[in-house]
């Protein structure tokens, strides 16, 4: 599976550690989030970067105390109809003001790779069949947006009613 951070393929220097297994004193980890809860002052007193894997049923409220103490957040998409993870971001990112990575796992296909973006996802482990380089052109492929996101990027509506845009009547076009 690939690994695309940043827009850009990427090394995925990460570990995923399962429930029981020891933490390694070097490199990344990324845990369960129930680990993360039942050793959560030992796992933050690491001299490694930290990291939590949540599951499909997890709420962002689950870590909102905790966002300061994390490097990565795992999100999963365990189908491609289901949007949860889509509001999970969304939370960690403006609700909670998470600020480290933030990635997205499991049925991660090309044409989701924008809107995991505007939703605040960085990085992405891509499981699509088209090969990954050629799907980091998904991002730069939606030149107008309707809604506002975590990207802030200007919405249409935004955009049609821009003063710049008035006439000199006063409407807009």
């Amino acid at each position: 599976m690939a690994l695309i951070r940043d827009r850009e393929l990427s090394e995925d220097s990460w570990l995923y550690i399962d429930d029981g297994a020891p933490i390694p004193a070097d490199g990344g980890v990324i845990v369960s989030l129930e680990r993360w809860q039942a050793e959560r002052e030992q796992l933050s007193g690491r001299n490694a970067p930290i990291g939590v894997r949540l599951d499909s049923n997890t709420h962002a409220e689950s870590l909102a105390a905790d966002v300061d103490r994390l490097d990565l957040i795992a999100v999963p998409f365990d189908q491609f109809r289901d949007g949860r993870g889509y509001s999970t971001a969304r939370l960690l990112r403006e609700r909670f003001g998470y600020t480290g990575e933030l990635r997205a796992v499991g049925n991660i296909l090309r044409d989701q790779l924008a809107f995991l973006e505007r939703c605040g996802f960085d990085s992405f482990e891509y499981a699509g069949r088209t090969d990954a380089a050629v799907a980091l052109k998904a991002f730069d492929e939606i030149g107008v947006v309707y809604q506002t996101a975590t990207d802030r990027r200007q919405s249409a509506a935004a955009a049609r009613n821009h003063p710049s845009r008035a006439f000199s009547n006063g409407t807009s076009g």
